[in-house]
Parts: C-alpha cells; structure tokens; sequence
C-alpha cells in the first residue's frame, strides 16, 4: 500500500518528536506479530464481547478549547448516531474521552493512556500541529491509530495516522490562488509561535516568490497570546494588500478585535484566516469578523443532503444556536470513514485496517470524500469563505471538485526543497 520512500519520510519526521513521548508509547507493550505500521506492539484491545472502545482526545481546556470542545461534540454525536444504526460489525461503542489541556506532552500522555491502559482500538483528536506530532511516535509505537480532523502544514504522513482535515494543497495553495486571481501583490504573515503556523508561513514565502508576491512582513505570538497592539501597528505600517493569518485558539479574539480598533477593515486589508471556523465568530464578536475571509473545505452553509442531515442532527443533539465547522465535520467524517475500513477489512486491527483504507469514500456533509491509502489523507474540495452578517461563513469561491491530498507538494515546482529530503 505505502512506498518505502513515504514511510521513510516518516520516520525522519517522528525522529524529530520528543523523546519522552517514545518513553511513554513504551509503557506496557508487549512483543506479538500483530502490530501495525511496523511496529512490535501488542495490541490490548478487546473484540470478545458486545462493544468495542475507542477514545477521544481534545482540549477541554486551555487556550485550545475554544475550538476543540466542539470537535467533541461532533465526535459524540457521530458515535451516538453509528451506535443507533448498529455499531461497527456489530459491536457498540464504548467511548473513553480524555482532556489534552491545549498541551502537547499531556496529549501524548493521555495518548499513551487510551493506548495501554484504556485499550481503545483507535483515538480520535488533536489540533495542533505540535500535539500531533507528540502523538506520532507514541501511536508508532503502539501499533494504533489516530485520526487526526483539523487542515495543517503538510510535509507528513504515517502509517499510523488518518489525517482527513485538509494538507496544505487543499487548503493554504488554494487560499494563495484564490488572493493571487483577486490582483494580491503583497502579504503580512501572522501566526501563532509553533508548528503549524511556522511551516505554512515558510510554504507560502515560497509561493509568493514563485508567483510575484511581496511578504511585507512575518510575526509570531505565543498560544493564548493576548496583546496585539505591537503587532497591529507593524501590519498598519506595512500596508500590504492582505494578512494571511495562521494564530490558532483564542489569541483571534486578542488579534480581531484590535485589528478593528486599528482601523483596518476587510476592505481596506483582508485578512485570510485558516483556524477560524462558524464555532470561533461569535466568540471573536461578529463586528470584528464580517467581510474577513476564510479558507477551508466545509461551511455549515454548505448545500448538500448530507449536509442538511448532519446540521439539523447537531442543532437538535446541542441546541438550535450553536453551529457546524469544518474541524468538527472533518472530525465526525473521521469515525465514519473508520467505521467502513474496519467493516470492509472485516477487523478492528490496525494491519487490518490500514490496508482496506485505500479508495473507502463517505458521503460526508462537505461532500463525498475518498482515503488515499498510500498517504492517509482524504480527497477534499478547497472552498475559500466570507464571513457574513448572519455569523456565517459564505462560500465566494470553490475548485469545484475534490483535491487529491498532495502533503508533500511533489506536484508543485515552487516547493522543491521545502520537505528537505
């Protein structure tokens, strides 16, 4: 199924991960030929009665429970709803949630925990780049799996995770066409201080120089950050014709709201933001927001039957005003698409599972999406947004079709070098 020369790449890429975090995926494994994506691991899961565990992992608190605690839900809500239509192969869920606390090393414990201790056959969570990458040698380790919902940086893949949230050709690529088509000659780059924001920034400085852009500008803040004046006043002074904003977690409503006060609207300096969904506005205030852009795979205004299904379930499951975001659809699509490998590899083991992912697809609510086997990514049609007076987000432009996950941007000649080797 995966080539020698992708895995390989990812090992050089869990090599990178904290070392403690191959302690922990350690902790109570036993040696058997059954482990999966290579590795000696025991599994502890148990198959022999009536219900099977599987276990999620978000922020339920922190600077990142703005936005996870919604991916909770969504996550819920699926289980509940595959539980009513049977279970998987027959078995009920039995859920084991966990809190990450917006912490990576506490996500890889917890990660490990669900693993050894809780015995889940698969996790479901994560959102920032830097927890994931504390989970990747913990579940190589381990031989399990995680299926990890929210759009990153690319320059990834394991044979141990699921990523249906969008890789940077499905999501930032196309948010730099659509600013590039508008007549877009300079950026200001804004992100928070970790992975994912870093690596983006450094993909789109490549872009940019490939394709006639000015960066005007690069500038970090720590997650959770919250004073921006200094860093309003550089993008004010540098007058670029767009902000391209990676800040994640609740240092937007920080950012917005003296972007505002600064006097910068979304027609006189837009900003393209790539972690602020449906669930973020009303918490960053609806004024600070209307006409800014987004770029993403899923709006709750998307038009489709599955869509419709999915929005009122979750209205009716969590109340009439709340809404639905591309993270927590990504994250609901996730426990389907898991639900059908295992069904069609008649197995809940990792091995197993791994290989009959290739070419599963679900009728998700953002459309029918598509496993790619070799890179564990989905197939996923790029939307570009407008926040709108309503606190929803509008879409002005899609691709029209779904994107083959392209996380190493091997197709893109601006890109040679960015995955160093």
């Amino acid at each position: 199924m995966s080539t020698p020369r992708t895995w390989g790449r990812v090992l050089r890429a869990a090599s990178l991960a904290v070392t403690a975090t191959l302690l922990l995926a350690s902790c109570g494994s036993r040696v058997d030929d059954a482990g999966g994506g290579g590795s000696s691991a025991e599994s502890c899961v148990d198959t022999s009665g009536g219900s099977v565990k599987i276990g999620f992992l978000n922020s339920l608190s922190g600077t990142m429970a703005i936005s996870e605690k919604t991916v909770h839900d969504s996550l819920q809500l699926a289980a509940k709803q595959i539980n009513a239509q049977g279970g998987v192969l027959g078995k009920q869920l039995e859920v084991v949630s966990e809190d990450g606390a917006s912490e990576p090393t506490v996500f890889a414990e917890k990660a490990n925990k669900l693993i050894s201790s809780d015995c889940v056959a698969a996790v479901f969570g994560g959102w920032t780049s830097s927890s994931r990458k504390a989970m990747l040698p913990v579940f190589e380790g381990a031989g399990s799996l995680l299926f990890y919902p929210v759009q990153y940086e690319g320059l990834e893949a394991s044979p141990n995770i699921f990523y249906t949230g969008a890789t940077t050709n499905q999501q930032i690529v196309p948010a730099l066409d659509y600013l590039k088509q508008q007549g877009t000659k300079s950026l200001f780059l804004v992100g928070s201080d970790y992975v994912f924001p870093r690596t983006a920034n450094k993909i789109i400085k490549a872009y940019a120089k490939a394709n006639g852009m000015q960066i005007k500008g690069e500038e970090y803040a720590p997650l959770g950050h919250t004073d921006f004046s200094t860093i309003t006043n550089k993008v004010k002074a540098a007058g670029a014709d767009a902000v391209f904003n990676t800040l994640n977690g609740d240092s937007n409503v920080a950012f917005f709201k003296e972007y505002r006060n600064a006097g910068l609207t979304a027609e006189q300096m837009p900003v393209v933001s790539v972690s602020i969904a449906e669930e973020e506005v009303s918490g960053i205030g609806l004024q600070n927001l209307v006409g800014q852009l987004t770029s993403w795979n899923y709006y709750q205004t998307v038009d489709t039957p599955a869509n419709k299904e999915f929005v009122k379930a979750f209205k009716d499951a969590y109340g009439a005003n709340r809404v639905t975001s591309d993270p927590m659809e990504a994250a609901y699509t996730s426990l389907f698409l898991w639900k059908a490998m295992v069904e069609k590899a008649k197995s809940f083991a990792t091995d197993d599972v791994t290989k009959a992912a290739d070419g599963v697809t679900f009728d998700a609510p953002e459309g029918t999406v598509t496993v790619n086997g070799e890179n564990h990514h989905i197939a996923k049609t790029a939307l570009i947004g407008k926040v709108g007076e309503d606190g929803l987000i509008h879409t002005v432009w899609s691709s029209g079709k779904p994107i083959e996950p392209d996380p190493y941007l091997e197709s893109y000649d601006w890109a040679k070098g960015l995955s160093a080797g």
